[in-house]
């Protein structure tokens, strides 16, 4: 059964760095998009970055871009989202999630946070002073 499972969240300063891990079982995450999306208390889910399977392209979300960049690790089965110059407003439970695997020919900046179908159980990450 696949299984997503992220891992380095946390409380950070404005201004600081944080590097989240999703970790995968039961799938080779190089056969899927896979994305990073956060929701806040009271705001709806929000896509912050992705990346494609067949392309290697990424997506990011206006808020984030300059300032977040997502990787894979094919050999490890992992992906991970390294976050610099965090903002409070960044504050939220960022998860890991996988598009349904016909979508890999898509890229991933097409799929809508709603298409994703397996998702990790989120890593809270909290910026503030």
């Amino acid at each position: 059964q696949a299984q997503l499972v992220e891992s380095g969240g946390g409380l950070v300063q404005p201004g600081g760095s944080l590097r989240l891990s999703c970790a995968a079982s039961g799938i080779s995450l190089d056969n899927y998009i896979v994305g990073w999306l956060r929701q806040a208390p009271g705001k709806e889910r929000e896509e912050v970055s992705c990346v494609d399977s067949s392309y290697g392209s990424t997506f990011y979300g206006d808020s984030v871009t300059g300032r977040f960049t997502i990787s894979r690790d094919n050999a490890k089965n992992m992906v991970y989202l390294q976050m610099n110059s965090l903002k409070p407003e960044d504050t939220a439970v960022y998860y890991c999630a996988t598009a349904p695997e016909f979508y890999s020919a898509l890229h991933c900046g097409t799929v809508s946070h709603y298409e994703y179908d397996n998702w990790g159980q989120g890593t809270q990450v909290t910026v503030s002073s």
